[in-house]
């Protein structure tokens, strides 16, 4: 295993793989500080441009904009108190005051190391736990992979959004969305009303749509609205090693509950902070500084958010299943490049996993030096009307659907994903359960009918087994959670 990390460690060798992370980081920084938009849009924008490069270049620079991203909502929520990210909510709790106190410095300092130090600590529990979960995963049949692809939609359904009604609707909609084109078994078309259909939907162009072009729409609607003022700041580095040393514990704490729940697919990065905080806040001798400008809660939040991203890629990369709607682009963006995220990857691409590994842990110091001195460039990336940003990312949405197929097909389906995602969004039905739906979707098909026709007709196949009982119990389990609170809350 070592020997493998060695290697993933030596593919930095290549400039161009050391440029990407480089890429991937600034990139990252630059759409996490922008309000709205964060990793899942950001990765899902540069996915076109990874097309023509080596298959190690695009994983590192998708995974470094990622992490980035997640801190790059830290940068507005402090300075404007407008978090860039869903995850940085808990963060502008104590770092805006601080920056209304005049130190805006030491909130950006706690918030960029503490960063670092999630991930870092994450990134050493995700190696040593990746490698026997996709260990383990090599015993998995037909109908464990099954019951594995339900238990992560089960688990997406409990946590896409307050409705269980309208996140059951958005799982239903992108498992439909998954059925359309051939049969695999019998090479019967399904709902292709011509040949461009046959091999399904484009997966890039539908996630451009989905979340890039709505989020566009958006931006028209609020493009009237004055753009927020980034405050000025100096003296970034002003927080002595004191303070670290005494918030300790509470990183420690927090980038392990930020691991875990990045694990769970569905959780992510914003319960991760909002869980981390409410436990710092619990056990702090101080819990009456906590928003009002505590340093403890800021670490605590922005410790967990990132490094609930190690936790995010630890089901990709073990199991094939996305640990966030990120992670989903991800694999999407990895199959592209005709890679199969899942058990088999570490010993049919050990590079690409080991060479995460590695690139997390180089980003550290890299984000931390971006990230400290960059901050008050980045923070200026806010003030930009809404009208021009909503131009620039309609471009890059258009130009890269063409690019992914050299036809105009892939722009069409940009633009009616665009219109549904802007429409789901205000009918308020989660975006995310339908990504990771179209993207579990033909998992759960295949395996289901592979193992119904292995047994010979016998559907008793996914009871039989221990592991696959065990999958679906949890599933089933993870399904009846969400209705049995909602009929005690009606009783």
């Amino acid at each position: 295993m070592f020997d493998n990390l060695v290697m993933g460690f030596h593919a930095f060798a290549d400039p161009y793989v050391f440029l990407g992370l480089l890429v991937g980081a600034f990139l990252g920084y630059l759409i996490g500080a922008i309000p709205g938009l964060g990793p899942t849009l950001g990765v899902s924008l540069l996915i076109p441009f990874t097309y023509s490069v080596d298959p190690l270049v695009a994983v590192v620079t998708l995974v470094s904009l990622y992490a980035a991203a997640e801190y790059g909502g830290a940068i507005s929520a402090i300075l404007i108190n407008s978090p860039g990210t869903a995850a940085a909510v808990a963060t502008s709790w104590d770092g805006y005051p601080l920056t209304q106190k005049g130190k805006a410095g030491v909130a950006l300092n706690i918030s960029i190391i503490s960063s670092g130090i999630g991930i870092f600590i994450s990134t050493i529990l995700l190696f040593f736990t990746a490698v026997p979960l996709s260990e383990f995963a090599l015993n998995f049949g037909p109908e464990a992979y099954f019951s594995l692809a339900l238990m992560g939609l089960s688990l997406v359904s409990i946590f896409a959004s307050g409705s269980l009604i309208k996140g059951g609707i958005a799982m239903m909609i992108g498992l439909g969305l998954a059925t359309i084109g051939l049969d695999a078994q019998t090479g019967v078309p399904r709902f292709a009303f011509n040949p461009e259909f046959f091999e399904g939907l484009p997966l890039v162009p539908a996630l451009l749509g989905l979340f890039a072009l709505s989020e566009v729409l958006f931006m028209i609607e609020q493009s009237r609205q004055k753009p927020h003022k980034s405050s000025t700041m100096s003296g970034i580095f002003v927080v002595p090693f004191s303070v670290y040393y005494k918030l300790k514990y509470s990183l420690l704490r927090s980038s392990l509950i930020g691991y875990i729940i990045g694990i769970i697919p569905g959780a992510g990065a914003s319960i991760a902070s909002f869980l981390s905080y409410g436990v710092a806040k619990r056990v702090s001798k101080t819990p009456e500084e906590f928003g009002k400008g505590s340093v403890e809660g800021i670490s605590a939040s922005e410790s967990a958010n990132n490094a609930a991203v190690s936790g995010a890629l630890a089901p990709l990369l073990a199991l094939g299943i996305p640990g966030s709607p990120t992670t989903a682009i991800i694999i999407g963006a990895l199959m592209i490049h005709g890679i199969q995220p899942g058990p088999l990857l570490f010993t049919m691409n050990p590079e690409v996993p080991f060479t995460i590994f590695a690139s997390l842990w180089i980003s550290v110091p890299i984000m931390v030096l971006i990230g400290l001195l960059g901050a008050k460039y980045w923070a200026k990336v806010a003030d930009v009307p809404r009208s021009i940003l909503a131009a620039i990312v309609t471009c890059i949405c258009l130009m890269g659907a063409y690019s992914s197929e050299n036809s105009m097909f892939p722009v069409y389906i940009t633009i009616a994903f665009g219109l549904l995602g802007y429409i789901f969004r205000k009918a308020d039905i989660p975006l995310a359960p339908i990504v990771l739906a179209l993207v579990l979707g033909e998992m759960l098909e295949t395996n289901f009918r592979r193992a119904v026709v292995i047994s010979g007709g016998d559907y008793w196949v996914f009871f039989q087994k221990p592991l696959s009982l065990i999958l679906l119990s949890v599933a089933i389990i993870s399904f009846l959670i969400p209705f049995v609170k909602w009929i005690r809350s009606k009783i």
